[in-house]
This record gives structure tokens, C-alpha cells and sequence, in this order.
């Protein structure tokens, strides 16, 4: 596979209807916002999602969802031992490094740290791998109203059924309507490190406008989530003509989902529409 030779940048335009996007499970599992009302996607949310779209393509991935796991591996530890072997950890840094990086599309193209212990007792070795393709966090371009609804979220199992446990009711939330934006880019010369490719640069090119397929729950109904443009940048360097930020910056996205592109000399964007 060819090593990726040019930076690039892109933008995802969301939208959510009557669905839980992200719920925070330090508050009760209602829609994250931040401090103005703005609803928020977390980064690791959005790379969770990416992961999945990959491994249902075929993609080898390391940190898998217990519900879509494609291996009977009980930890990250076991995954690793059963794929490569038990005497991978006693190997030389460089040498995992290039292992885990060949093994699996998630290592390469976010990072990873593998912690183990070492050789002797007392002794252990973190090593840290920097993926060349970074996600910001998405936010909803205007505050969100989020609905609470109370719930029955289990029954009776025992006597006739009329009593109810402590754990019968509960709530539950919903974005009523919003717009969300998030940006990322991919670096080349991070990229060298972990082998990323071409290839793998569009095999996420690839999934990104079909984000929310096979995700849905009662959280998230089909239909609810919906990538409506991937706008993608393809610079003509390993540097970039421009940086990250200024090329996030040409994109202005309206609270209806509507959007404007900045020309920027020399940089054409490519724009995807949502699956």
C-alpha cells in the first residue's frame, strides 16, 4: 500500500431528529451539552461509530464493541495475545509498534497506548502510539431542547406481575431537532510512523456518509441520525497549503443545514453527500 502523501482535511455536516446522539452516562444518560445549550458528539463517540462502519467492511479493528465483536476476545490484552501471538509483548518497542500498526486499521489510523508488564517484577512498558487521523468533538450550531420522557424500562418477573421494582421506571431523553458539525484531518508525517495508507485514508472516505447505517437503537431510531455532507480537502503537500484551522474555517454551516465554502487558491474540496 502507497503511504500517504498529502494532507487532508474534512468536515461532516449531522443531523439529528428526535434521537439520543451522545447521552453522558454521569448524567443520566440525557444528550451531552455544553455550558451555552450547544448539543455535543464527543470525538471518542464519532471514532466509535467509524470503527464500526470499518469493521463491517472487513477492516481488522483492535478496540471492537463487545455487541460486534468478530472475536471471542475478553480484553484488548487477549485480542492482542490471540492474534499475534503470547511472545508479542516480550518483542522490542519498534517491533510492536510495526505489529499492532500492521494488524489493525484502528491502531494505525487513531493510535493506541499498550501498557504490559515487563521482563523483570516491578518493571512495565507503555507505549504510546500517535494515529495520524485526528476527530473534534461535534457541536450543534444552535443551543438543542432536549425532551425527558418517564419510562418503563423493565417488568415483574416474579408473583403475579403488580409489584414493581426499584428499577421499573426511568427516563428517557431526546435532541427534539438539531445540526451538528464536526472537522478532522490526516497527517502524513504521523502517518509514515504507523504505516496509514492511501487506501486507508478512503476507506474512511468511504464510511463517513454512512456514519449512522446499522446503528440504530431505541435511542437513535433508523432515520433519526443523518450525515447530510461530507466535505472532503485534499491538499497538494505532505505540509498543507493552508492549515487545519483555516480550512475548517472556509466551511460556514447554517443552523438548517444549509452551508458555504470559502475559496481557498489552490485547494478544491470535494463535496459527498450523506448516504
Amino acid at each position: 500500500m502507497s503511504a500517504l502523501q498529502n494532507k487532508i482535511d474534512f468536515a461532516m455536516i449531522l443531523r439529528v431528529k428526535n434521537a439520543n446522539p451522545n447521552g453522558d452516562p454521569l448524567n443520566g444518560n440525557r444528550p451531552r451539552t455544553d455550558y451555552g445549550g450547544l448539543g455535543e458528539m464527543t470525538d471518542v463517540c464519532l471514532k466509535r461509530k467509524i470503527r464500526d462502519r470499518l469493521l463491517e467492511h472487513g477492516q481488522a479493528i483492535f478496540v471492537q464493541s463487545d455487541d460486534r465483536k468478530n472475536d471471542h476476545a475478553t480484553s484488548l490484552r487477549n485480542r492482542a495475545v490471540e492474534t499475534l501471538g503470547s511472545e508479542i509483548f516480550k518483542e522490542d518497542v519498534e517491533t510492536v509498534r510495526q505489529k499492532v500498526c500492521e494488524q489493525w486499521f484502528d491502531v494505525r489510523a487513531f493510535g493506541q497506548v499498550f501498557a504490559y508488564k515487563g521482563e523483570k517484577k516491578g518493571e512495565g512498558v507503555s507505549l504510546p502510539i500517535r494515529g495520524p487521523v485526528t476527530i473534534q468533538s461535534a457541536f450543534s450550531k444552535e443551543p438543542v431542547s432536549v425532551t425527558s420522557t418517564q419510562i418503563t424500562k423493565s417488568v415483574s418477573g416474579e408473583g403475579d406481575g403488580s409489584k414493581r421494582g426499584e428499577d421499573t421506571m426511568g427516563m428517557k431523553h431526546r435532541v427534539d431537532s438539531g445540526v451538528y458539525v464536526t472537522y478532522g484531518s490526516m497527517n502524513p508525517q504521523l502517518a509514515e510512523r504507523t504505516g496509514f495508507s492511501i487506501d486507508d485514508a478512503d476507506a474512511i472516505k468511504g464510511v463517513l456518509p454512512k456514519l449512522f447505517e446499522n446503528d440504530a437503537s431505541s435511542a437513535r431510531p433508523d432515520g433519526s441520525m443523518e450525515v447530510v455532507k461530507v466535505i472532503w480537502w485534499k491538499h497538494g503537500s505532505k505540509s498543507g497549503q493552508y492549515s487545519s484551522a483555516k480550512v475548517h474555517h472556509s466551511l460556514s454551516v447554517n443552523a438548517d443545514g444549509s452551508y458555504t465554502l470559502q475559496d481557498l487558491e489552490g485547494l478544491v474540496s470535494e463535496e459527498i453527500d450523506g448516504f
